[in-house]
């Protein structure tokens, strides 16, 4: 299975750099993971909401260039279905049975997704009703991804 991570901007902490190496290090014996990131629109203090509807379109787009046709989108928005880590296990492993090898998780930035993204996708997934941060976002979706691989090969970790 190939696994993508499609999302806004570049992350520039340290602690989250280090913290996705280390998943997507121990991922690699289960999937074939990549991140592929858009560049970021930058937000002027006070913008108006025609302006912030512009630069989620402009982001948007971008997004939409990084998807693949035969991929089985999921996009992770506020709005979505919730899950636990066994169901999100479950799945990943129906998507593959159903024959598709490649999912693509994608995160918008800071102002969420264009409906344009939303409508492409094939699933959509909320983690939470609180908002987090897109960059910590990535990590916490890596280690569900590997916490379900975990689940999915019968390995302890999910407890």
């Amino acid at each position: 299975m190939k696994v993508s991570i499609v999302c806004v901007g570049k992350i520039k902490e340290k602690f989250y750099k280090d913290a996705m190496e280390e998943y997507l290090k121990r991922l690699s014996r289960y999937c074939k993971m990549e991140v592929l990131e858009v560049a970021d629109e930058k937000t002027p203090e006070g913008a108006s909401s025609s302006e912030e509807e512009q630069i989620k379109r402009r982001e948007g787009e971008r997004l939409l260039a990084k998807l693949k046709e035969d991929a089985y989108v999921i996009t992770l928005e506020i709005t979505g279905s919730k899950v636990d880590s066994l169901a999100f296990s479950d799945m990943i492993k129906q998507i593959g049975i159903n024959g598709k090898s490649h999912i693509q998780f994608v995160i918008g930035g800071s102002l969420g997704l264009h409906e344009i993204v939303s409508a492409r996708a094939d699933k959509k997934l909320s983690f939470s009703d609180m908002t987090f941060p897109h960059q910590l976002m990535r990590v916490i979706l890596c280690e569900q991804i590997y916490r379900g691989y975990r689940i999915l090969n019968g390995e302890p970790y999910h407890k």
